[in-house]
């Protein structure tokens, strides 16, 4: 073994370590649906002449998303429940005190002002104090140093904080919390210090009062050095109070959260169970465990050595996103989990990608041996692996900037995806291989190693040798068609959107009989409801959260409950509104159009601006086809299926990447008399084998998880199923076949580049 390599095994050992440590050590943060948390109800109330209407409580409602997501409770649920309650879901809160600690956090209406001081009382106020001072338009508050200060009008609102966020300055043995002020906040602040700096050191005028829900947080004197009417400029001040890093974090999270336009008042707590049941999850585990096997025993029988070497990183691989999710301390769902299944099926592409590069190299040059094909396998690789993995971590990173809620969260989980897996694919898996053909028993061997034969696919599109872009008409025909259908289902039957965007109603029930979460599932499915979220509660056997309902539906869920538990009790019956509002359903659409458009960017640059317009037009093409299928179906569009439509996404570019990167190759090597679409023809059947290989490896997983995975991941699967399918389709007989037509109109120019290749370590081998 080189120097080099023994360097990046011994680095891979203690980066595995280091993983393993962390996941026997740190449990994971888990999801409403394999959890359970706490569900509170706030009744909100008029504050400062804004009455309560349906409009201000869903104004108070985003307002509550972004601090409960400040606070760094991922996955909840909050909706409007009737016009003037509020309901709030919030995963992996167990226990009545972690439920009264977070009810009493997200209650608060965080209303943050400063003021000049009048004075300072040393004593308790008196009545008649009290009433001159609000005569003034003053009000007199209890101070964090303990004296009373007369405080006047406020100059500065919370509105006009830029941002907060708990920190430990130099020196300090506590944290305190950093404001930064807007542009006209911070010149209002200039103005409060300015003026409170023309009074004598020791005089109360020379303090400021920041206040906090009508409690002073902190009342500092300006310092001497502050010039009078000149004030501190910079446009930001700390709130000091001796603060834990916990306090600091929540009170800047309260801050930067904003202050609630209505006043909430709790009015129930409860306990609640997982939306989904035990055997659900054990059914969906099993499914992801049953699929990755499928996947390892598939590549190790088409790549027999390397592909049990890859097989071994892709379990490193589910090891590294495990350990990163518990590092950033993010939430998992099953539609999460399912995403990591998925995409340790989808990180074989970057292996197959360099096994079948070396499998070429092989055939090519097999006097040069297993090593040297290798090591070229990896760098002719290299491109296209970058360009794929670029473009999804372009549009992971815009989900997470620009939307909200499980957008935000399904951001994160891909970026970890895909950093994981190019770890896994380019550290891991090259490492392992580079080891499995270098001792010569394997050499002599070369078929052993699975990189001696460029395989029987590859061996019989040679033989066949199809000539696809002469029906290029007839491919872009059929994918006109098929766009037509979709369209006409989603505008002649409708999307069936889910609770989740249209509301519904949320149903308490007690049964006299002692039945399990399950059965009591399975009644409320049979009587016609099988997307309806059923949950355990501590106030009620069971929640029923479900679309709109008439009094015969409900009465349908009653008696096929009855039918299983007895004597049915209606403990509460509620309207609730979508909990993936308005604003989750814009903030998407624009993630969505802004991921587009950044990645037509992107490979504009990378190739050409016509490479990127048909890579974007391919992938709105596939998304499109999925949408219309559930339009034709009646399925659901839920939070699950835009994970499915995102992941759909992140599949299409990559395979449509990979075509194009082969194209662009030929194109540049090529002699002046071979035709653009001739050698695009080449490309999309060179690169077909990884095509099919990726696609089945990916299959596989998903096949499982439709047939096994239960009622709360079928529908995932099968878009994912379909979207695989399209996507394969669209990047060989849409993408392409439209990157020919573009070719005749805004050719790229022929640009002949020499390669260098080097050769391995140690080989002695002059290329």
């Amino acid at each position: 073994m080189s120097r080099g390599a023994l360097v990046r095994f011994l680095l891979v050992l203690g980066l595995l370590g280091g993983c393993l440590a962390l996941t026997l050590t740190q449990k994971p943060n888990l999801g409403l649906d394999l959890r359970g948390g706490a569900q509170f109800v706030f009744q909100a109330e008029s504050t400062d002449g804004e009455p309560v209407n349906a409009e201000n409580v869903d104004k108070t409602l985003q307002v509550l998303r972004g601090r409960v997501d400040a606070l760094g409770v991922a996955e909840s649920t909050l909706a409007r429940q009737g016009q003037d309650r509020i309901l709030v879901e919030l995963p992996g809160v167990t226990n009545d005190e972690e439920a009264q600690e977070a009810e009493d956090q997200i209650g608060k209406t965080a209303k943050l002002t400063a003021h000049s001081v009048i004075r300072s009382l040393q004593a308790e106020p008196t009545d008649e104090q009290k009433a001159k001072a609000e005569k003034d338009g003053n009000q007199i508050l209890l101070s964090d140093q303990g004296d009373y200060l007369e405080v006047g009008p406020t100059e500065l609102s919370g509105d006009e904080v830029q941002g907060a966020d708990a920190l430990q300055r130099e020196g300090s043995v506590g944290f305190v919390v950093a404001l930064d002020f807007s542009g006209s906040g911070g010149d209002k602040w200039a103005d409060i210090t300015g003026k409170a700096a023309c009074n004598p050191s020791g005089d109360p005028k020379r303090r400021v009062a920041i206040v906090l829900d009508e409690k002073v947080v902190t009342s500092p004197q300006v310092n001497e050095g502050i010039g009078c009417n000149v004030g501190i400029q910079g446009g930001g001040t700390d709130i000091t109070g001796d603060f834990s890093q916990s306090e600091a974090k929540d009170l800047a999270a309260l801050i930067e959260g904003g202050s609630l336009p209505l006043e909430l008042t709790p009015i129930s707590d409860r306990l609640v169970g997982p939306t989904l049941g035990e055997e659900a999850i054990d059914a969906s585990l099993e499914a992801g465990v049953i699929g990755i096997i499928l996947t390892g025993i598939f590549i190790i029988v088409v790549y027999r050595l390397v592909g049990a070497m890859a097989t071994i990183a892709l379990a490193s691989y589910a090891l590294l996103a495990y350990a990163m999710l518990l590092a950033l301390g993010s939430t998992l769902t099953l539609p999460g989990l399912a995403g990591f299944v998925l995409a340790i099926g989808m990180a074989i592409d970057a292996n197959v990608l360099v096994f079948e590069r070396a499998r070429e190299e092989y055939a090519e040059y097999p006097s040069a041996g297993l090593r040297r094909a290798l090591s070229v396998g990896f760098n002719k690789a290299w491109s296209a692996i970058i360009d794929t993995n670029v473009t999804t971590l372009l549009a992971a990173g815009l989900l997470f900037f620009l939307g909200s809620g499980p957008i935000k969260g399904f951001g994160v989980t891909l970026t970890i995806g895909v950093v994981a897996s190019m770890i896994s694919a380019l550290i891991i898996a090259r490492v392992l291989a580079e080891l499995s053909v270098t001792p010569r028993a394997v050499a002599t061997r070369p078929r052993l190693s699975g990189l001696g034969d460029i395989g029987s696919v590859r061996k019989w599109l040679d033989r066949k040798s199809p000539d696809l872009m002469r029906r290029r008409k007839l491919w872009l025909s059929i994918s006109g068609v098929a766009l037509i259908a979709a369209l006409t289902g989603i505008f002649t039957q409708g999307l069936n959107m889910g609770v989740e965007f249209t509301g519904g109603r949320q149903l308490d029930y007690s049964v006299s009989k002692t039945i399990s979460i399950d059965t009591a599932r399975e009644a409320i499915a049979d009587a016609g409801f099988p997307q309806a979220v059923v949950q355990e509660a501590d106030t009620a056997d069971f929640t029923v959260r479900t679309g709109d309902l008439t009094n015969d539906e409900e009465q349908q869920i009653e008696d096929s409950l009855a039918e299983v538990g007895g004597t049915v009790e209606k403990i509460d019956d509620q309207t609730i509104g979508a909990s993936l509002g308005k604003e989750l359903r814009n903030n998407a659409i624009l993630a969505f159009g802004v991921a587009l458009l950044v990645q037509l960017i992107y490979l504009a640059f990378r190739f050409k601006w016509t490479f990127g317009v048909s890579a974007v037009v391919a992938m709105f093409h596939d998304v499109v086809i999925v949408l219309g299928l559930f339009a034709w179906l009646g399925k659901p569009i839920d939070g699950i299926f835009l994970a499915a439509a995102m992941t759909i996404i992140g599949l299409s570019v990559n395979d449509t990447v990979v075509v194009f990167d082969r194209i662009r190759e030929r194109w540049y090597a090529s002699r002046g008399d071979a035709s653009f679409s001739d050698l695009a023809n080449k490309a999309a059947v060179e690169t077909m084998p990884r095509t099919v290989n990726t696609g089945l490896g990916a299959m596989f997983i998903l096949a499982a998880l439709a047939v096994l995975g239960g009622d709360s991941l079928r529908d995932f699967a099968i878009a994912l199923l379909v979207g695989l399918v399209v996507g394969t389709y669209s990047s060989v007989f849409t993408a392409t076949p439209m990157l020919t037509y573009f070719q005749e109109k805004w050719p790229l120019g022929r640009v002949k580049k020499e390669r260098v290749v080097r050769a391995p370590e140690d080989s002695g081998a002059v290329i």
